[in-house]
């Protein structure tokens, strides 16, 4: 291990180096060799929250002081492997109350990993401690606890980033840059959002005994109580609307983030859905496996379509986003990106995602890493550590990331609401005209815990 981490030294300070100064020229250097190591606490250790921290310790040296979460297995294991991966050593604090944590840590970063029904308590708690956040998207599971999370990071004036790496993402950064910046696509009229992986967990596991090892009621914590029928991990909670937003939520949050940032799109003007369970009736899941939305601008639509099954429309782009515009065709994704000119005498031009495995060789042995999403976290950290040292919004600050993530909540509401259209004033907190929608933007939260707990 000692090998391991002389090696991992040494690529630190040529790897990470070169990516900050590509991002951020020669305060890059600057912005990666700290006085001190940073304070850093994780808090949900599962496949994403280890994700997200062990980029964070690619790009700047961080003392990873505390890790929380309800599966004593999953946060033993994880104190382990950051306890290899930290340049001190240390195995980190270990806790399985996240209230805990932030009571007995004075803390300059936390991240957030844990499932979506938790965000927004955890995140509000955590500025509220003094500590700068990294929250993993969507930022809630109801629209208003996403306008608290933004009412908390502005009143305590700490920098929030949203784990929308999609603007963060090399190939992604060069569309925008040199095709839509440009004018290449001249004027855009149409956006085409889609997502056909076969990622609904749909099964019938039966009910058991909980484990001993695993808090289920602090797991559930504000969300309605299923009955427990296994490990919740990985995808088998975001089958169910009680803790999540299908995937809407999960994938066209993605998409629909990386349009508006590309576009400089706000909020849109009317938003509407239609999906149900067509297909898949047979399992436990009760999130739709079909499902299409259109968020609607002046002269613009963006239309999502989601499918669990069958085919996608093109093998080669099976998540991503086409942007229509009068002189080209834009397709993107996070494997690559294509423009196609109208005019046959212009070149089309292509590039694929940048993968650094071996600028951070550990990526490889790393247990179900994303190899084409790393580069793009350890480009988002940077530029959440920047925004922290120059006191700035990142560029997924939270208020972007409400709105991308309230736009698809909202969508959900119009399908649970027969698919009519839906007008939100982000002043008033309201869906205008509609008394009904406007009763679905909070959802009642479960005993002990009350959305009291939201203000700031």
């Amino acid at each position: 291990m000692k090998t391991f981490n002389i090696n991992r030294r040494h690529f630190l300070k040529g790897a990470t180096a070169s990516l900050a100064l590509s991002q951020f020229g020669a305060y890059g250097l600057d912005l990666i060799h700290p006085d001190k190591p940073l304070r850093v606490a994780l808090i949900g250790t599962g496949w994403y929250g280890k994700s997200d921290l062990f980029r964070l310790i690619q790009v700047v040296p961080v003392e990873v002081i505390a890790l929380c979460d309800v599966d004593k297995n999953q946060l033993n294991q994880a104190g382990k492997l950051v306890s290899e991966r930290q340049k001190s050593g240390k195995v980190p604090r270990l806790y399985g109350d996240y209230r805990q944590l932030l009571k007995e840590n004075e803390l300059d970063i936390v991240l957030i990993g844990s499932p979506d029904h938790w965000h927004p308590l955890q995140m509000i708690d955590a500025v509220k401690a003094g500590a700068n956040v990294y929250v993993q998207k969507p930022i809630s599971v109801d629209v208003l606890e996403g306008e608290a999370m933004v009412a908390a990071a502005r009143k305590y004036g700490k920098v929030v980033q949203v784990g929308t790496q999609r603007k963060s993402t090399p190939h992604l950064i060069h569309a925008k840059k040199e095709i839509i910046d440009k004018g290449l696509l001249g004027k855009v009229a149409h956006v085409e959002m889609y997502c056909y992986y076969h990622m609904r967990n749909n099964g019938n596991p039966p009910v058991q005994a909980v484990p001993d090892y695993f808090d289920y009621e602090m797991w559930t914590g504000p969300a309605p109580m299923r009955p427990y029928d296994g490990s919740p991990h990985i995808r088998w909670w975001r089958t169910f609307k009680e803790y999540g937003n299908g995937i809407m939520g999960d994938m066209c949050i993605h998409m629909f983030d990386t349009a508006r940032w590309m576009l400089d799109l706000g909020w849109p003007k009317r938003i509407s859905s239609q999906g149900g369970i067509y297909v898949q009736k047979e399992g436990k899941s009760n999130i739709s496996d079909t499902q299409s939305a259109v968020f609607e601008y002046d002269g613009l639509n963006c239309v999502w379509q989601h499918r669990t099954w069958g085919t996608p429309n093109d093998p080669e782009y099976p998540w991503g986003l086409t942007i229509y515009g009068e002189k080209g065709t834009l397709r993107a994704s996070t494997m690559k990106y294509d423009f196609t000119p109208t005019d046959s005498k212009q070149k089309s031009l292509h590039m694929d995602v940048v993968y650094e495995k071996e600028k951070y060789p550990e990526d490889l042995t790393e247990e179900r890493i994303e190899l084409n999403a790393a580069p793009a976290t350890r480009l988002h950290m940077l530029d959440f550590l920047a925004a922290i040292d120059k006191k700035s919004k990142p560029i997924a600050d939270i208020g972007e990331g409400h709105i991308s993530t309230a736009s698809c909540l909202l969508a959900n509401v119009s399908m649970e609401l027969g698919g009519r259209p839906l007008i939100y004033d982000p002043s008033s907190k309201i869906i205008v005209n509609d008394p009904q929608a406007t009763a679905l933007l909070a959802r009642p939260y479960r005993g002990p815990w009350n959305r009291n707990m939201l203000k700031s």
